[in-house]
């Protein structure tokens, strides 16, 4: 039995693997600029306080990064079929999503009146890192949605 392709098959691949890659790069920039962003709105060093293996650092760190790959997710698939403005579009919404997220978490930090400087650099489990945690991942897909 023989299958027969049609004539267009090899161009729309490369075509569809360019967009891949191309979407890749934008998502990896977002969670980037997504990790900075947690980073530069948290009091203390991230990356070394995870690197030190501080427990509560690492909860809280990583649930900011999975609530930055929810928006970016959703900011990616809501983006237009047209390979130049789905680019675009993902990286404006990601922008946007990422700041309202890292705006959003402060606030509920403050209204919660968490110390999150002494959590994070607390080198015993605080269970106060779950509360900052849910509130990234809360947050995370209401932003998410928004975009959507």
């Amino acid at each position: 039995m023989l299958v027969a392709l049609s004539d267009t098959f090899g161009s729309d691949l490369a075509r569809g693997i360019g967009a891949i890659l191309l979407y890749a790069i934008v998502g990896l920039v977002l969670m980037f600029i997504g990790f900075y962003a947690i980073d530069f709105t948290t009091p203390g060093k991230l990356s070394e306080l995870v690197r030190s293996g501080l427990p509560n650092a690492v909860i809280i760190t990583a649930s900011g990064m999975l609530s930055m790959a929810f928006i970016i997710v959703v900011a990616i698939w809501s983006s237009s079929s047209d390979l130049a403005e789905g680019l675009i579009l993902s990286l404006v919404y990601g922008l946007i999503g990422i700041i309202a997220q890292v705006v959003a978490v402060r606030l509920l930090e403050f209204v919660t009146r968490i110390d999150v400087r002494s959590t994070i650099e607390s080198e015993k489990f605080a269970p106060a890192s779950f509360v900052v945690a849910s509130a990234h991942v809360a947050l995370g897909l209401v932003v998410a949605v928004a975009i959507s």
